[in-house]
């Protein structure tokens, strides 16, 4: 079954309406997330050594998207200041972080962005940044896509399809066409085109359904920008929309929260629990608190379920195998191929 917010299916294409399992019922689902584990022995969830730092630098936004599990918008103020990241910098360096990822709502709003970001590139630190990709055209960003290429940061691009209606219908109107022109200047940088110049796009259903096949719809979605665009670009991602905030609330109003759950449920795969991205990835919001995720971190789930801890108060070594906090919204990282912020999780 596909989503009710699909006003005008005809105009999305077949594969990116992939039909699924119908709903197993109205009801909401008998067992939580940890029940699931359970059941296959992988409870409870325990983090492993940390690799990735992903930053939330705050949850302002020039979009308001319908998924949006951040609640991120225009009038949104919660922003990291200097001293919070210059903090976050010097325990990257005491501990040996590598990888950085940089998020918000749109990361590049924040006005210690650029501060931060050549900070990490001085310290040998790889940046990866998630761009909305309208704000290669908002005022005061002009050289955004050349300052990126400078810093070599690895693009994840969100284009939740490649075709207008559907962009569009989630993100706004001209939204696509301001994705297609800010795709093609940052191919005219040499991205997507060059090894050390990374540029992956995401994909995200425009409703209560799961993603398609990653592999299959990478090889459409680079078939349709090419040939209507020019426009190449690395890997696509999938992600699952996770029921929290935003997205919880459109469910909520069409009548779909809890057959969305259900669905989930019934598609948990226990294949995709040893990659979930929360027992190596610690999440941190714009003022130093972590999380075990991205998603805890604004369904307000602290690390491991414990009293809430500023990052700088924490060693690594103590959180390996240190219990993650889970609820039901983790089904959604483990319904059928998986869903991280590298995308599936197992083919």
């Amino acid at each position: 079954m596909t989503s009710r917010a699909l006003t005008n299916p005809q105009q999305e294409d077949l594969a990116v309406r992939t039909v699924h399992s119908p709903w197993v019922n109205d009801q909401a689902p008998s067992a939580s997330f940890d029940h699931a584990l359970r059941q296959h022995g992988l409870s409870p969830l325990r983090r492993s050594d940390t690799v990735d730092l992903q930053l939330n630098l705050g949850y302002l936004c020039n979009q308001a998207c319908t998924h949006c599990h951040v609640d991120a918008g225009p009038k949104r103020t919660e922003l990291m200041t200097q001293e919070t990241m210059n903090r976050i910098l010097s325990w990257c360096k005491q501990h040996g972080i590598r990888r950085v990822d940089l998020t918000g709502g749109a990361p590049e709003l924040n006005p210690h962005f650029r501060y931060l970001g050549e900070a990490l590139t001085r310290s040998g630190i790889a940046i990866t940044s998630r761009c909305n990709l309208t704000i290669l055209s908002e005022p005061g960003q002009g050289d955004l896509g050349e300052w990126y290429a400078n810093h070599r940061v690895r693009l994840v691009c969100s284009l939740p399809c490649y075709t207008q209606h559907t962009v569009d219908q989630q993100r706004g109107r001209g939204v696509y066409e301001r994705s297609i022109a800010g795709l093609k200047a940052l191919n005219q940088l040499g991205y997507g085109d060059d090894q050390s110049l990374v540029l992956d796009l995401v994909y995200n259903p425009s409703g209560a359904y799961l993603p398609p096949s990653q592999a299959s719809l990478e090889a459409q979605y680079r078939e349709r920008l090419m040939d209507e665009h020019g426009i190449v670009f690395d890997r696509l991602l999938t992600l699952t929309n996770l029921p929290i905030n935003r997205f919880a609330h459109q469910l909520k109003r069409s009548g779909d929260y809890a057959r969305y759950l259900a669905l989930l449920e019934q598609h948990f795969n226990p294949d995709t629990v040893p990659a979930l991205m929360c027992r190596t990835t610690l999440s941190v919001n714009w003022q130093g608190r972590v999380f075990d995720c991205d998603f805890n971190q604004l369904a307000g789930v602290p690390l491991g379920a414990r009293p809430s801890t500023y990052l700088w108060d924490l060693y690594p070594t103590e959180l390996f195998g240190r219990r993650i906090a889970v609820r039901s919204h983790c089904l959604g990282c483990t319904a059928g191929a998986g869903s991280s912020c590298a995308g599936a999780l197992v083919p």
